[in-house]
C-alpha cells in the first residue's frame, strides 16, 4: 500500500502536466480569437480603454457631441417642417406633403454631403477656399442684376435655375469661414502689423456685406459678418484694434437700420408690437401669440392655429419656432435651444483642441455663425430682438441654407476627428481591425489545411478544388489527383488505364518527376531504389 501510495503522486503529476501542455495552444486559440473579433467589430484594446473613461474625456467625445445634436435637430426640423407647411402646401399645391418632401429631398442630398465632407483632409478645405470665395462673390453680384435674381417680400436674394432656387448668402459663410482661416494662417508670421491683419480680409467681407445690404438683406449680413470678427478674435488681435473694428460695426448697422423706413418701422414694433398688432407689428404679436398658447407641454403635434392661413407668416422658415413652442410647448423649445447649445459646445471645444492653426480658425468662425444665426432667429420669435429674416438652421424649412450648413458640419466633424487623441485612437482602432482581419483570414486557412488533411487521411486523394488555399493568389493549377502517400513516400503508384487525359487521373512524366525528384537540376536522386 505504501509503495502504491508513493508511486500515484508522480503519475498524477506527470499526467497534469501534459493536460496543462495540451490546453495551452487552446487556451491561445481563445485569446487570440477574442481580441481581433473585438477589435473588429466591438471592445478591443481601443474601444475597451475609451469606454473605461468618461464620456467629456473620450477621444471622439467632440465627433459624437455634434453628431448627435446636429441629427436630433435634423430630424427634428423635418417632423415640424411636415407639421408647419401641411396647410400651406395643400393651399398652394393641392397635397399637404408637398414641402415636405422638398425638404427630404434636400436633407437626402445633404447627408452624403455630410459623409465626404467629414472624411475630407484638412489641406482639401483650403484648396476650396479661394474658388468658392470666388464664385459666391460673383453669384451675389450676378444676384442683382435683373432678370438674374429673383425678387421675393421686396428682396433680390435667389437665383433660380430651373426648380432649383439658390440664396448666395448662405455661401457666402462658409466661403467666408474657409477664406478668412486660410488667408491668416498663410500671413501668420506677418500678423504682427496691422497692415496685413487687416488688408485684405476687412476690405473683402466689407464688400460682400455691401452687396448683401443692396439686396437688401440686413440679417444675412449681420451674420456673414460675425465669422471674419470671430476669425480675427481667436487669431488674437489686439483688443483696442478690435475694439475699434467692432465699434465700427455696431455703428454702420444703427445708420443702416435708420436710412430705409421699413427698418424703422420695425423697430418701433420691436419696441412695441402689441401697438401696431394688425400691421408692423402683426407677425410678432402672432408668434408671442403661439408661444403662449403652447404652454408646458404644447397643443400636441400638428394641433397649431397659427399655421392657418391669415395668421402667423413665414410659420415653415423664419418662425418655425413658434410652432414648435405652440404644439410642444416650453419643454419642446427648451429642447430645441438645449440642442443648439450642445452644437455649439462640441464646435467651440474643437477649435479649442486642434492643434492646426487653420482648423482653429475655421471651427470657430463656423460655430458662431450658426449659434449667432440661432440667436437672432429665436431671439426675433421671442421678442428679444428686431425680426430680420433669418431661418433657424437646420429646423426652417429651406435647401438653400441647409446645405451650407450640413457642408459646415460635416467640416467640423472631419477636424473633430484630427484632433490629437482623436486622431491617435483612430489608428490604433485601424491597426487593431487590420490585425483582426489577417487573424481571422489566418484562422479560415488553418481550418481549410486541417480540413484537407483530414479528408485526405480519410480517402488518401486530395480533390484538385481543394489543393488551392483560399486566398492564394499565382498558384499553378495541378494536372491531376496526386496519391497522397505516393507522394509522401516515393514514386507514383500504378495509374487507372481507363479513358484518356486528364480527367481519367493520368500524369505526365513532369508531373512524375516533380513529386518524385526524378530528373530535377540540382536534385538527384534513385528512384529505383526510392
Amino acid at each position: 500500500m505504501a509503495g502504491s501510495g508513493a508511486s500515484s503522486p508522480p503519475s498524477t503529476g506527470t499526467s497534469a502536466r501534459p493536460a496543462r501542455a495540451a490546453r495551452g495552444p487552446k487556451a491561445v486559440r481563445t485569446g487570440s480569437a477574442a481580441e481581433p473579433d473585438s477589435a473588429g467589430g466591438g471592445t478591443g484594446a481601443a474601444d475597451g480603454a475609451e469606454a473605461r473613461l468618461p464620456l467629456l474625456d473620450r477621444p471622439l467625445a467632440s465627433y459624437y457631441l455634434l453628431l448627435s445634436s446636429a441629427a436630433l435637430l435634423l430630424v427634428l426640423g423635418l417632423v415640424m417642417v411636415l407639421s408647419a407647411s401641411s396647410v400651406r402646401s395643400y393651399a398652394d399645391f393641392g397635397s399637404s406633403y408637398t414641402l415636405f418632401i422638398r425638404q427630404v429631398i434636400w436633407v437626402a442630398i445633404g447627408l452624403p454631403v455630410v459623409a465626404v465632407a467629414s472624411r475630407l483632409p484638412v489641406r482639401v478645405f483650403r484648396a476650396f477656399a479661394y474658388p468658392l470665395l470666388l464664385g459666391t462673390v460673383l453669384m451675389l453680384m450676378a444676384v442683382l442684376i435683373p432678370g438674374i435674381g429673383s425678387v421675393r417680400g421686396g428682396a433680390r436674394q435667389w437665383i433660380v435655375v430651373g426648380p432649383i432656387t439658390i440664396q448666395p448668402s448662405e455661401l457666402a459663410k462658409i466661403a467666408l469661414a474657409l477664406w478668412c482661416s486660410d488667408l491668416l494662417v498663410r500671413k501668420r508670421r506677418l500678423l504682427s502689423d496691422p497692415k496685413h491683419l487687416l488688408v485684405p480680409l476687412v476690405p473683402v467681407f466689407l464688400f460682400i456685406d455691401l452687396l448683401l445690404l443692396l439686396e437688401p438683406d440686413l440679417g444675412g449680413a449681420i451674420c456673414v459678418t460675425v465669422v471674419p470678427l470671430t476669425v480675427l478674435w481667436v487669431i488674437g488681435t489686439p483688443m483696442r484694434l478690435y475694439t475699434g473694428i467692432l465699434g465700427s460695426m455696431v455703428a454702420a448697422a444703427s445708420v443702416l437700420a435708420v436710412v430705409e423706413p421699413y427698418r424703422v418701422r420695425r423697430l418701433l414694433s420691436f419696441t412695441d408690437p402689441f401697438a401696431d398688432a394688425h400691421g408692423d407689428g402683426f407677425q410678432a404679436v402672432q408668434g408671442i401669440y403661439a408661444l403662449s398658447t403652447g404652454g408646458w407641454w404644447g397643443e400636441g403635434l400638428g394641433a397649431s392655429r397659427e399655421k392657418w392661413p391669415q395668421l402667423l407668416p413665414a410659420v415653415h422658415t423664419d418662425f418655425i419656432l413658434a410652432i414648435i413652442g405652440e404644439e410642444l410647448g416650453l419643454v419642446g423649445s427648451l429642447v430645441v435651444v438645449g440642442l443648439f447649445g450642445v452644437l455649439g459646445y462640441a464646435g467651440l471645444r474643437i477649435a479649442h483642441r486642434c492643434d492646426e492653426l487653420f482648423v482653429r480658425l475655421a471651427a470657430a468662425g463656423v460655430t458662431a455663425w450658426i449659434l449667432v444665426q440661432a440667436v437672432v432667429n429665436i431671439g426675433a420669435v421671442v421678442g428679444l430682438l428686431p425680426i430680420t429674416g433669418v431661418t433657424l438652421p437646420l429646423v426652417s424649412f429651406g435647401g438653400s441654407a441647409l446645405l451650407p450648413t450640413l457642408a459646415a458640419l460635416g467640416m467640423l466633424l472631419s477636424f473633430a476627428r484630427s484632433e490629437p487623441a482623436a486622431a491617435e485612437f483612430l489608428s490604433r482602432r485601424a491597426e487593431e481591425r487590420h490585425a483582426a482581419r489577417l487573424a481571422a483570414s489566418g484562422r479560415r486557412r488553418q481550418r481549410w489545411r486541417r480540413g484537407r488533411e483530414r479528408r485526405a487521411d480519410a480517402t488518401g486523394v486530395i480533390p484538385r478544388e481543394e489543393r488551392r488555399p483560399p486566398g492564394r493568389r499565382g498558384h499553378r493549377p495541378d494536372l491531376g489527383l496526386v496519391p497522397v502517400d505516393d507522394a509522401r513516400s516515393g514514386p507514383v503508384g500504378p495509374v487507372p488505364e481507363s479513358g484518356s487525359g486528364r480527367s481519367s487521373g493520368r500524369i505526365s512524366s513532369r508531373v512524375r518527376a516533380r513529386v518524385t525528384g526524378a530528373g530535377l537540376p540540382g536534385r538527384r536522386r534513385d528512384v529505383s531504389s526510392s
